[in-house]
């Protein structure tokens, strides 16, 4: 059971009750790294005072194909943030050929933007109020430290 989660400089520190670290095995899907990464992004941000208004929205046009998703959306003081989560594992040499961030591609910047104001639109808030797309990067890294880099207003819209 996870005790919790907690940011001290660049690494980010998870441990169970009996003090042991906890990180996916090698076992685990893209997926499931990609909800434990998600999770160490909202305690990061519940930890920097972000007030967490939704998880894993996604929009759809009328005919029903995805739009686009966001991985979490926050608040602090009056900007909202729509924070897209890039979790990589593996060992440091495969982290020098791309980074996490780097993942972020034009098209997915395209449907963030989508899906962001989607959001604003379905929730009734006007276009002009302050919002920002976040990129959280993580790298989970083979000597159990979880490195966390925070990008806030990374995409121009």
């Amino acid at each position: 059971m996870v005790e919790g989660l907690w940011f001290n400089g660049k690494t980010l520190h998870s441990h169970c009750r009996n003090g042991s670290s906890i990180l996916p095995g090698s076992t685990m899907n893209s997926r499931q790294i990609g909800n434990f990464g998600e999770k160490i992004a909202e305690n990061y941000l519940k930890n920097k005072e972000y007030q967490i208004l939704d998880r894993n929205y996604s929009s759809r046009s009328l005919d029903g194909p995805l739009k686009g998703e966001i991985d979490l959306v926050a608040k602090k003081f009056d900007i909202i943030s729509f924070i897209e989560v890039k979790t990589l594992k593996g060992n440091g040499e495969q982290f020098a050929a791309i980074a996490p961030e780097d993942k972020v591609n034009l098209g997915k910047q395209r449907k963030l933007v989508r899906a962001a104001e989607s959001w604003l639109m379905k929730r009734r808030i006007p276009l002009d109020t302050k919002w920002q797309i976040d990129v959280i990067a993580i790298t989970l890294n083979s000597n159990k430290k979880i490195n966390l880099s925070h990008f806030p207003n990374a995409i121009p819209y």
